[in-house]
């Protein structure tokens, strides 16, 4: 069942195209990772969902409602039904407020729950999510960056959600800690029927967690695949340079396997190159790459890649 579609979705930020012309689909219990290199608009896409961002153009549907038709008063409702993990687990957490009211206040503002109600549902929540009650009446600074991360996700969990867009959860912590992280959210995940939006820059990561892959490139999604099928057969050349530079633990399939790098940085969103967007960067490019604009298609069985090499 389609829990969410994003259709066409746009922002531009006067002459920067943040987002430009964003589509898929996701549905119940699904985790789609969006990936691509920092600036390409992946956490831009997900305040657009959450509706954080206005979009320029563009239609975001969550269980059958366009969320851009909906005031204020309505759209609070839906607010229970998604929600956030964020990038950075401590500067995301109030510093004033214990663990007890920040895990507690969204139960309050919903009408979950209040005084001891609240208090058991705090408690089972740390649980949930591998911390022990007796932390309640800390605050944030007193934690490590992962026990923080885990107090974000008990924060997320609280209003019983059914999406929830992880903004590069784990980017800010140990790679133990990351592993941690990783297994908890897909432990939630079997639990609740989750669906998840995994912003991530690191296809390492992604590899663990995704059903599907979503690869951008200065705004646009340059390829989106099964994730299986994606890492086992990538189509376009910037989720080949992607997946080249992913660690191999084993040294000899590190030594023998194709280092792709690419040449110059990327580009700004206010000038984007002309014909296909990549073609500054692209090992492949032709001629014809400067000049002609890719469409999005269809290449294989649930395969979408723009390229004109393919």
């Amino acid at each position: 069942m389609k829990l969410l579609e994003v259709k066409n979705l746009k922002k531009y930020f006067g002459a920067i195209k943040a987002v430009d012309d964003v589509s898929f689909e996701l549905s119940a219990g699904e985790t789609l990772s969006l990936v691509g290199e920092s600036g390409c608009g992946k956490t831009t896409t997900g305040r657009l969902i959450l509706q954080l961002l206005k979009p320029t153009a563009g239609e975001v549907i969550f269980e059958g409602t366009s969320l851009g038709s909906l005031n204020g008063k309505r759209m609070r409702k839906i607010r229970k039904s998604m929600q956030i993990i964020f990038q950075d687990p401590l500067s995301s957490l109030n510093p004033c407020m214990t663990v007890s009211d920040i895990i507690g206040e969204p139960l309050e503002l919903h009408g979950i729950a209040r005084g001891k109600a609240k208090e058991k549902r705090v408690s089972e929540l740390l649980q949930m999510v591998g911390l022990s009650p007796f932390f309640a009446s800390r605050y944030p600074h007193e934690f490590s960056g992962g026990q923080c991360q885990r107090i974000g996700i008990a924060r997320a969990l609280a209003v019983n959600p059914k999406f929830i867009v992880a903004d590069e959860p784990v980017s800010a912590l140990d790679v133990s800690v990351q592993a941690q992280v990783i297994n908890l959210l897909k432990d939630i995940q079997q639990r609740f029927s989750l669906s998840f939006l995994f912003i991530s820059h690191d296809l390492g990561v992604v590899k663990h967690i995704s059903d599907k892959v979503a690869v951008m490139y200065l705004g646009k999604i340059v390829e989106m695949a099964q994730g299986s099928d994606l890492f086992k057969e990538p189509l376009h050349p910037y989720t080949r340079a992607l997946l080249s530079a992913v660690p191999v633990p084993d040294p000899s399939k590190a030594r023998s396997r194709e280092r792709i790098i690419l040449k110059g940085d990327i580009p700004s969103p206010a000038h984007i190159p002309s014909g296909c967007p990549f073609h500054t960067r692209c090992f492949m490019a032709e001629e014809r790459c400067s000049q002609e604009v890719p469409k999005f298609e269809k290449i294989e069985k649930d395969h979408f890649a723009s390229c004109l090499l393919i």
